[in-house]
């Protein structure tokens, strides 16, 4: 596996890939990697004839207030990981490298509407600094493919819309949510919580299964059913951030069953924001 820290090595790299006449596979991450990033490198392979990942965390994702200076860096362990999936390359810039100007002076893509709501509500500015980031990413690799989790329902949905929106040559692929044994949907920031709170995590996707039946049981309006689910994330020792019923492709509110539907949520359990969602 060659490790690229510059933009010239990693043009020259896709370069001799591309003369060969493979397909480039991507996987862009912000390192300390779990089972979840793993899998996309999995996936990846099976779709290209070279895989390459980034690793980067994304200053202007952050908010000021976020866990920027706090977020885990584990280089050195991500790199053996990919190297026992015999992954090709990896690539690891610097913020400099990727915003040589710095945040203020940045070039933005910014997609509208998608990110309006649920985490962008609460985060604002943080997908304007994804979708500027993979786009940026996308313009250096130029892959043919690229894959990326389900459990960040929102971010896909943004990604796919950009690339639709600006005419990337790439396909899109969405993996399915990496779980552990109990439930609990695979994050890096899973690591934050204290041992009281992991035991405790799994209650939102049980939260979430239970709105689907509620979905598919009763006639309940949905904004009824999304108020009781959030009563019990409290009752249990959740903050919830939002949970709500939405159609899948906006991702607006929903108003009736006939529509494809995604239960998107985030809660805070102490310091931590735990993402997930269940397509119903």
């Amino acid at each position: 596996m060659k490790t690229l820290t510059t933009i010239d090595s990693l043009r020259a790299e896709i370069a001799s890939w591309r003369k060969a006449g493979e397909r480039i596979g991507f996987v862009p991450t912000m390192g300390n990697l779990h089972q979840g990033h793993l899998r996309l490198v999995e996936v990846a392979k099976h779709q290209a004839d070279r895989v390459i990942v980034s690793i980067f965390v994304n200053p202007m994702q952050f908010g000021a207030n976020e866990d920027l200076d706090s977020y885990p860096r584990t280089l050195e362990d991500d790199c053996r990981a990919l190297q026992q999936l015999h992954t090709d390359a990896v690539f690891t810039p610097t913020p400099e490298l990727i915003y040589p100007r710095g945040l203020s002076e940045q070039t933005f893509v910014e997609v509208p509407k998608l990110g309006d709501h649920h985490c962008g509500a609460s985060r604002p500015g943080h997908f304007r600094g994804v979708s500027t980031v993979v786009c940026k990413l996308f313009n250096l690799v130029q892959p043919d493919i690229a894959c990326f989790g389900q459990k960040d329902y929102q971010q896909l949905a943004i990604i796919r819309q950009m690339v639709e929106d600006l005419s990337f040559p790439i396909e899109i692929i969405g993996v399915p949510t990496e779980r552990a044994a109990d439930g609990l949907a695979l994050s890096s920031r899973n690591g934050y919580l204290t041992a009281e709170q992991r035991a405790q995590a799994p209650r939102l996707q049980q939260v979430l299964q239970q709105v689907a039946t509620q979905i598919k049981t009763s006639d309940a309006d949905f904004r009824s059913i999304e108020t009781a689910a959030k009563t019990q994330l409290e009752a249990v020792g959740f903050i919830p951030d939002y949970l709500t019923i939405s159609d899948r492709s906006s991702l607006l509110p929903a108003e009736h069953r006939q529509q494809p539907l995604v239960i998107l949520a985030a809660a805070w359990l102490g310091k931590t924001k735990l993402l997930d969602n269940l397509e119903v």
